[in-house]
């Protein structure tokens, strides 16, 4: 066999399970957003208060479209023992007996950055682009295919590194933060970590050929350009000053240049 034909056999093998997997870890490593400049700025305590603002307003929407995300998500799960299992992502977020949910935390964000809760959760002042990065998100887990849409969550097993690393730095750095303001991210730690661990599982149980490991893969970018372009646009607005017209403006928007130019 020529090296032409064990080139082809190769791409029509699918992976073994450890290929697979450090396939998938390697793309995160590349491409999840803790590598935007937008996230070291704020974990540095390099941004002013209103520029955290805008970070947080822009995330609640993010926030507030995960459970919508997966309830379409559910509606095409035809296993029982997956919905049930899948329904938790949505409690966590929604709340349940005994527990707040995690939108209910952000608030607590967004109420301790003192922005107005009847405002934000308006979404009146997100970014254009922040809006067409969730969107698209939930428009990919209902056209996708199932396998696409569940595996598409797998930026949650670089999750818990960036919210340690949030909770660490903001706590440190930011005079306006506390451990209250930073709740979501606190029990985002575990909760990420579990629901990283099943969707890696059920990754490498049911994408059985090379094509369907593949489509994971893309699956796992195209989430990543989601994440990213968020942080992209914050960067523009609020560090390079172009606040499109009817988003967030904060009041100590002239002081928003934070490094040399």
């Amino acid at each position: 066999m020529n090296d032409a034909a064990i080139k082809m056999q190769n791409e029509i093998q699918p992976m073994a399970h450890a290929e697979f997997e450090q396939k998938l870890r390697s793309i995160g490593k590349e491409r999840y957003h803790d590598n935007c400049k937008f996230h070291h700025l704020l974990h540095n305590g390099n941004l002013n208060k209103g520029q955290v603002q805008a970070w947080a307003l822009n995330r609640y929407y993010y926030q507030i479209n995960i459970s919508i995300k997966d309830s379409a998500l559910m509606s095409r799960i035809k296993d029982p023992d997956l919905r049930r299992v899948w329904i938790k992502r949505i409690l966590d977020h929604d709340g349940r007996k005994n527990d707040e949910g995690g939108i209910e935390r952000w608030y607590k964000l967004t109420d301790g950055l003192d922005l107005e809760r009847g405002y934000v959760k308006s979404t009146d002042g997100i970014l254009p682009a922040t809006r067409f990065a969730v969107d698209s998100y939930v428009n990919y887990v209902k056209n996708n295919s199932l396998l696409e849409g569940i595996t598409s969550s797998l930026t949650e097993l670089f999750a818990p590194k960036i919210h340690k690393e949030r909770i660490v730095g903001m706590l440190e750095n930011y005079d306006f933060i506390n451990d209250n303001t930073m709740a979501y991210f606190k029990k985002r730690v575990d909760q990420a970590t579990d629901d990283a661990d099943f969707v890696l599982n059920y990754a490498i149980k049911n994408a059985k050929t090379r094509v369907e490991q593949e489509s994971v893969c893309e699956a796992l970018k195209f989430k990543t350009d989601v994440l990213w372009v968020q942080q992209d646009a914050l960067y523009h607005a609020y560090i390079n000053g172009h606040v499109p017209p009817g988003a967030f403006m904060p009041e100590d928007f002239n002081d928003r240049y934070i490094e040399d130019k």
